[in-house]
């Protein structure tokens, strides 16, 4: 069921210029544009969003962290290396689950959702955008991104409850970066009950 559902999207790679293009595009730099969304959020928001990315730092280390222990527990092989598929991108041949670019991509979504929606929404989409090009460039298995989603819905609701007991390790890195000068400051609480 689970390479049935593998080819049934990845047959299309090599066939669709457009979507080789977005797919080949998103799976390659899905991680460094969360970087960028993050520190947009963390050089123009106020203090309530710094926070948010201090946790989702956390989250997103945290969640590579138990991807990494699952990945020497259990190795399953990548798709191209145990099958015949359209591979668009190369990849080395580790551990196929789960996937750490679709782990990372929902940790990072998760721990924003959960406080910021309209931003968090936006990452959640592309989130998932991100875990079916993982799958149409031929480096996971459908059950490798359910994996992934699963850990960090996990990993990101745990540091969402422990954010609390986190919040004196966000106000320490806040505070030492307001105190670095010629970067941007925004030390205002914002309110982030409707966003």
């Amino acid at each position: 069921m689970n390479y049935d559902l593998f080819k049934s999207i990845n047959q299309f790679a090599g066939h669709h210029p457009f979507l080789d293009g977005l797919m080949a595009g998103v799976t390659n730099n899905a991680l460094m544009i969360y970087a960028i969304v993050l520190l947009l959020i963390w050089f123009f928001g106020k203090d309530q969003y710094k926070k948010t990315v201090v946790y989702a730092a956390i989250t997103g280390a945290f969640a590579l962290l138990i991807n990494f222990i699952i990945g020497h527990m259990y190795f399953e092989p990548r798709p191209f290396v145990s099958h015949k598929v359209n591979l668009l991108v190369d990849h080395a041949a580790d551990a196929s689950f789960p996937s750490d670019h679709t782990t990372g991509a929902f940790a990072l979504a998760l721990a924003v959702l959960f406080v910021h929606r309209k931003i968090g929404i936006g990452m959640l989409l592309f989130a998932f955008l991100t875990g079916l090009s993982r799958i149409y460039v031929g480096h996971h298995y459908p059950f490798d991104i359910l994996g992934s989603i699963i850990v960090s819905l996990v990993i990101s609701t745990v540091v969402f409850k422990l954010s609390p007991f986190l919040e004196p390790v966000a106000n320490a890195i806040i505070h030492i970066y307001n105190r670095i000068p010629l970067v941007p400051k925004t030390t205002a609480k914002g309110n982030s009950k409707n966003l």
